[in-house]
């Protein structure tokens, strides 16, 4: 299922701002309804164990209130039927906002910023927000991948331009 295009001063951009930063926590669940009934057409998604968010550090959360991921998480949980498991993979550092980042400054940001509990075997549906670069999604997908027979997918509600 590919995601939606973040495009500067676009409707998404628009919608996901409204979703992180203004509070408005029932955009990440409906969407991920919406991404779950899709997400079902598939067998390669039938098959999945429970669904990860990626973790947002204890301070960050904090100060934001909410983890936007969780929010998307929760609504391809209770569309997939599925569990979302929160405490498999935890974020043991914190980090400086991506935003402004280079690619490559992103990538060097996420470096054992991720560590997890035993997942062995398991099929894992990885979810965030918004994908940019794909660092933070790699920096957790090395770490899951860890886990001795574990099969990785991921979903994302968009993608940056």
């Amino acid at each position: 299922m590919p995601c939606a295009t973040l495009q500067k001063a676009g409707r998404i951009q628009h919608l996901m701002h409204n979703f992180k930063y203004k509070g408005v926590q029932k955009i990440g669940n409906l969407l991920g309804d919406i991404a779950g009934e899709q997400l079902l057409k598939s067998p390669v998604f039938k098959t999945v164990d429970m669904v990860i968010p990626v973790p947002l550090h204890k301070s960050r959360l904090r100060k934001r209130g909410y983890n936007q991921s969780m929010c998307f998480a929760e609504g391809l949980s209770e569309k997939m039927g599925i569990p979302v498991e929160e405490n498999n993979l935890v974020r043991v550092r914190a980090t400086e906002t991506q935003t402004h980042r280079s690619r490559f400054s992103r990538f060097e940001n996420m470096q054992e910023v991720f560590t997890l509990t035993n997942l062995r075997n398991k099929h894992v549906l990885l979810v965030d927000d918004v994908v940019t670069t794909g660092s933070t999604l790699e920096a957790c997908g090395i770490e899951l991948l860890k886990a001795e027979g574990l099969k990785l997918s991921i979903a994302t509600i968009a993608c940056a331009e």
